[in-house]
């Protein structure tokens, strides 16, 4: 046995970055592309390649080319990893991971020298801090019963609940208000626990098994997400993925920004917060982040939740979800991409307060070429996507169900071109009538301003307005000018009143049924509108004269 000997001086330990290394990467043209990038670092059994001077990650290029992004050059793909050199201390690789980066590049003064790698992401992350203080200040007590009853289920069905989504952010954001729904991801069947869930909660319960989603109408709470957590593919940009029951690790490794790949586990009743990729310090921070280049290419409604987020959390992209903004547009169009999604995006955001700050970023970004490529986001459409609140409150106001998302994008695309208008309302509406009716009013707002000041009495202005759709009302006030807002008022507030009489009372006096009916009743309420007809007296002496004359 050998023992330490006193005063006697013993070499410390130190790790460096170089010692650190465990991904080897492989030099590479800048101009080489995605295919010919993912053979060399198969080849040369590298985690990375370095393109010139920019690091592209193997995991990136094997995305890429399961998209079919073979002849994408590869320095598209290039991510903006923190260098250190690699004499520098160990802590310095350890802080950087701890923020989210998936590598540290390590460097000499001859060039690359490898990177370090974050652990695997199939493997579940480990709590990084406790949420249970801020649990108990701002999540409310019925929530937190139904977490432990979660929690309890999915443990009875030897699998492990967490919290996701907005929860979370605003649970370690220490938002106030108490959100009214919950999403919760199950590590093992998520369905089973979901049923046990619902029967507990007395809700309602709608599975989507193809995605592995179930979402529960709990009575007196709200709605419920239930997801097994799952791994996801991407077989062409824009395509619905593929998903396969995975880790908690690999289901916060598919999300979309890294504020919303955190999670809460609910077993211990600690609530510890999983955090592999640093969304708490980006929310401190106030940023928006992508887990990776292509995630929009992937899925191009990201785009629209992003400008939700950023308009509702105050959060800015980074320069690499910039890029990867950027990237993805150039990539238009996305043929596997249905216009029913983009609608869905854009009712999702028409809910949110912020939503004209989140239009108008939208489109000074170009996101709305997604409608139609030859989208142009015009000095007239910023000012009708920023007047799209009063036009929908004037609606409410005046009891018109408006389609909303018509609505939006007649707002959007009126004044350009008119195959891009077409396209684009092709793109979001449903055939038949409904795309019928958007294409009529964009049609009319040309020309309507002037037949209304030519119409020369109240009842010509009206039969002009009269038997339009709620939202081509709420179109040509949002398009019109002060006149023709003015018009519409009148025509809301008055023009549909009826007659006094009705259809028994001019058939009492002698209007024979059928479309006779129609026409006399529509004559007295047009003359009530000029003013000609003030009582029922009148009304009734207007409907003898009529019939005196023959109809």
């Amino acid at each position: 046995m050998s023992v330490a000997r006193r005063a006697h001086a013993y070499p410390n330990v130190r790790v460096d970055a170089a010692g650190l290394v465990d991904v080897a990467v492989a030099p590479a043209s800048p101009t080489i592309a995605v295919g010919a990038a993912l053979r060399l670092a198969r080849t040369r059994a590298a985690g990375a390649i370095v393109a010139g001077e920019r690091w592209v990650l193997r995991e990136d290029l094997a995305r890429a080319a399961a998209l079919g992004l073979g002849d994408l050059p590869a320095a598209e793909l290039a991510r903006a990893l923190p260098v250190v050199d690699a004499r520098a201390d160990e802590v310095a690789v350890r802080r950087a991971l701890a923020d989210g980066a998936p590598m540290v590049a390590v460097r000499d003064r001859r060039g690359p020298v490898g990177a370090v790698a974050r652990p695997a992401a199939a493997r579940r992350p480990e709590p990084v801090a406790s949420a249970a203080a801020r649990v108990a200040r701002h999540v409310p007590a019925d929530a937190l019963r139904l977490l432990a009853e979660a929690a309890r289920l999915a443990g009875a069905h030897g699998a492990s609940a967490f919290a996701v989504g907005g929860l979370v952010r605003d649970v370690w954001r220490e938002a106030p208000g108490a959100r009214r729904d919950l999403d919760l991801v199950v590590e093992g069947d998520g369905a089973a626990v979901a049923r046990a869930l619902a029967a507990a909660l007395g809700g309602r319960l709608v599975e989507h098994a193809r995605f592995l989603t179930a979402s529960i109408d709990a009575p007196g709470f709200g709605r419920v997400d239930v997801t097994t957590s799952r791994t996801e593919r991407y077989e062409a940009p824009g395509a619905l993925p593929r998903v396969l029951p995975a880790g908690i690790g690999q289901d916060l490794a598919r999300r979309d920004f890294t504020v919303n790949a955190m999670a809460l586990e609910l077993a211990s009743g600690t609530f510890g917060l999983l955090d592999p990729w640093g969304g708490r310090l980006d929310l401190a921070r106030r940023r928006l982040r992508v887990l990776h280049p292509l995630s929009y290419v992937e899925d191009p409604t990201r785009v629209f939740r992003a400008a939700r987020y950023a308009a509702r959390l105050g959060l800015t992209p980074d320069r690499a979800t910039r890029a990867a903004l950027a990237l993805a547009l150039r990539l238009l169009p996305y043929p596997a991409l249905s216009g029913q999604r983009l609608a869905a995006e854009l009712e999702r955001m028409l809910a949110e307060p912020c939503a004209s700050s989140a239009l108008t970023s939208l489109g000074r970004a170009g996101a709305f070429r997604l409608l139609a490529s030859g989208y142009r986001f015009t000095a007239a459409a910023r000012r009708r996507v920023g007047e799209l609140p009063a036009a929908l409150a004037w609606a409410r106001g005046r009891g018109l169900a408006v389609d909303q998302v018509g609505l939006a994008t007649l707002a959007l695309v009126g004044g350009q071109r008119p195959a891009v208008a077409a396209a684009a309302l092709a793109r979001v509406s449903p055939p038949g009538e409904p795309r019928d009716r958007l294409e009529r009013a964009l049609d009319a707002s040309r020309t309507l301003a002037a037949r209304l000041g030519a119409a020369a009495t109240p009842s010509a202005r009206a039969r002009h307005l009269r038997g339009l759709a709620p939202v081509e009302l709420a179109w040509h006030w949002l398009a019109g000018d002060q006149a023709v807002r003015a018009t519409l008022d009148w025509f809301t507030g008055v023009a549909g009143g009826p007659a006094a009489l009705t259809g028994g009372d001019v058939i009492a006096l002698g209007v024979p049924r059928g479309p006779a009916v129609a026409r006399v009743l529509a004559a007295v309420r047009d003359a009530r509108l000029d003013g000609t007809i003030t009582t029922r007296a009148m009304e009734e002496e207007h409907v003898r004269h009529w019939l005196a004359k023959g109809g």
